[in-house]
């Protein structure tokens, strides 16, 4: 069996994964989503990156593991079990970083790569291991979903406005049919989508 990329991203309701600047102000936080982001690790063994969100994760997760007594999430008023389970597996992961200004990795287990490569892509789906994940990392996003790459999308929507931001996908091919796998809504306002994407033709049927 081939392994999915599945791309995770929390977003506002008007459509935006960051503010003008990058922010992530705006997120409501959901203990009960971090808690199935931590039982689903499991399933991943590599994360994908572009520069901006690799360099947001090496600030924080290396910390998040190595001074437990200190860091706490991003996106919860405290540290969880959930949490420590999630430090322990980014800091693990092999993660592949896409960055042509970058000039080394000193994050373990992470990997630099200087050009999106489709087929390079399309050859790691055909590895054998467990499945992939990106967060974040709208550039790329956007690259694995115009060549048909991305297995599922899993969106966090938050019940907020921004007016103006970051767009998670852009240049994805029009018009794209998703199937709907999920929809859970929670107390605090945020819903959990998850969409599988719809069967098409290989890389190398192209």
């Amino acid at each position: 069996m081939n392994r999915g990329i599945v791309a995770f991203n929390r977003v506002t309701a008007d459509g935006y994964f960051a503010g003008p600047d990058g922010s992530l102000e705006w997120v409501v936080p959901e203990p009960e989503v971090d808690a199935r982001g931590a039982e689903s690790v499991p399933s991943f063994d590599t994360i994908l990156f572009g520069r901006r969100t690799y360099e947001m994760f090496e600030r924080f997760w290396p910390r998040a593991v190595d001074d437990a007594g200190s860091a706490r999430p991003p996106h919860a008023p405290g540290r969880t079990a959930a949490f420590d389970t999630m430090a322990t597996w980014v800091d693990a992961a092999t993660k592949v970083v896409f960055s042509r200004t970058r000039e080394r990795l000193t994050w373990r287990n992470s990997r630099l790569v200087r050009d999106f490569d489709a087929q390079a892509i399309e050859a790691m789906k055909q590895e054998r291991g467990k499945d992939i994940i990106i967060f974040g990392s709208g550039s790329i996003v956007s690259q694995l979903a115009r060549h048909g790459l991305i297995d599922e999308y899993q969106f966090v929507v938050s019940p907020s406005l921004l007016g103006s931001g970051q767009p998670l996908i852009g240049g994805a091919p029009a018009p794209t049919s998703l199937s709907l796998l999920e929809a859970t809504a929670y107390q605090s306002g945020n819903v959990l989508l998850r969409y599988a994407a719809r069967p098409g033709p290989r890389l190398t049927d192209r």
